[in-house]
């Protein structure tokens, strides 16, 4: 697979769209901000969440920021974020899977019933309960990948076949209370390990948490340098040390404030915890691994893939089968958080995955996308929700929003890449 892309070639430029020039960088959507150039579609994703987060600060009078609000965002929107981690490799290689929402309320069910009506001890039952997300996503990639039905036919059966079996279990009643850890992964937070340190006019914060934030940015900083060096090594363009040291302050001080915030509240979410986990290690996979860039190659080029090598059959199931796994730790959290499996579970959270995906920069045809830019746009979302909550905005005005930036992120997508058709 070297003669695909290296493994440090930026996702956006690695495989290009479908009938592209064989992965040479592309400039569109490129702005040039005091001899400064700025790609727009791998960096405007930032720009937009910072210029929200700022927006919805002052129409709060600052109670977005506030820690116990931070906190309540990631824990509240927490299954959605590791649904599009899986999302936005099935959309990276070409697919889509509507099926999550109702795989998340099956496999939440499956949980109960284990734990809470069959006595099965806790570990033993988030086993067998992975392991039904992984059989229900071998599933439906046999007939995606082997029998060549579209995903969007296999997965929306899904949605309806799961949506019945979980009726099925549960009825129209709930099953619940949950072990104490599954709901500690839910809703709890990191013990103070090391005690408070004062921050003067913020008070105090866990010390071991700020511990962890530091480590945090120190790990980016690295990371970003290597990938830096590495694409000089290749040859590619790279912004100027004063931009990119900038970059790393920027994001260094919202790691920063981020951690400070959730420390001066309850310490770490057990969730967030997960979550940064998830996100490394699916970003390594993606970025670093044969595997991550045959998923861009099937979705950049499939014919290109195919004359490549690449096992495009035995890749898209194995895409499916990560998104059943995934499907299932977030129905364990959803459940464990609300502390019971309902039958009513991931209503509509297929459309969230796909929208935090779509918003974070995944190309509609595939072949592009980050999982860090899905995370993002999760977030986007978790803080319009949120932001238009604490102002007291009515339903229909949050979901018109919603949607308004659902269309504004894909047709900004459409537009560069007919602007990169255009400068052929």
């Amino acid at each position: 697979m070297s003669s695909i892309t290296p493994a440090d070639v930026p996702a956006d430029t690695a495989t290009g769209a479908k009938g592209g020039d064989g992965g040479a960088p592309r400039r569109p959507g490129r702005v040039s901000l005091g001899g400064v150039s700025l790609n727009l579609r791998s960096s405007g994703i930032y720009i937009a969440f910072a210029l929200i987060i700022a927006l919805f600060s002052v129409l709060t009078d600052g109670a977005l920021l506030q820690p116990q609000n931070i906190s309540n965002i990631i824990v509240q929107n927490s299954y959605v974020l590791i649904l599009a981690i899986g999302m936005i490799l099935v959309i990276i290689a070409g697919h889509i899977d509507l099926s999550v929402g109702s795989v998340v309320a099956v496999t939440g069910a499956l949980a109960a019933v284990l734990m809470v009506n069959m006595g099965v001890a806790w570990p033993l039952a988030l086993l067998i309960t992975l392991v039904a997300g992984a059989g229900i996503g071998a599933w439906q990639g046999y007939w995606i990948a082997y029998f060549g039905i579209p995903a969007f036919i296999v997965t929306l059966a899904g949605m309806l076949l799961f949506r019945a079996l979980t009726l099925t279990v549960l009825g129209n009643q709930g099953i619940g209370p949950f072990p104490d850890q599954v709901r500690t992964l839910a809703n709890g937070f990191t013990n103070g390990y090391f005690g408070n340190v004062g921050l003067g006019p913020l008070g105090g914060a866990d010390l071991f948490s700020l511990l962890i934030g530091l480590v945090a940015i120190a790990g980016m900083v690295v990371a970003q340098l290597r990938t830096r060096n590495a694409r000089k090594g290749y040859g590619q363009s790279v912004e100027p040390m004063a931009l990119f040291a900038l970059k790393m302050t920027a994001g260094a001080a919202l790691i920063l404030f981020l951690v400070v915030q959730l420390a001066r509240f309850k310490n770490l979410p057990w969730v967030l915890v997960l979550l940064a986990v998830l996100v490394l290690g699916y970003s390594m996979m993606a970025g670093r691994t044969v595997f991550g860039r045959q998923i861009y190659a099937i979705g950049g080029n499939l014919q290109a893939a195919v004359m490549s090598g690449v096992k495009v059959k035995s890749v898209v199931f194995w895409i499916f089968v990560n998104m059943g796994v995934l499907s299932a730790i977030a129905g364990i959290i959803f459940a464990g958080r609300l502390n019971q499996a309902g039958p009513t579970a991931g209503n509509s959270f297929e459309l969230d995955a796909i929208a935090a995906a779509f918003i974070g920069g995944a190309a509609v045809q595939g072949g592009v996308g980050k999982v860090a830019g899905a995370i993002t746009g999760g977030l986007i979302m978790a803080v319009i929700n949120n932001g238009m909550s604490l102002i007291g905005s009515p339903s229909e005005r949050v979901m018109l929003v919603k949607g308004a930036v659902l269309l504004a992120a894909v047709a900004f997508d459409v537009w560069t890449k007919r602007r990169a058709g255009g400068t052929r």
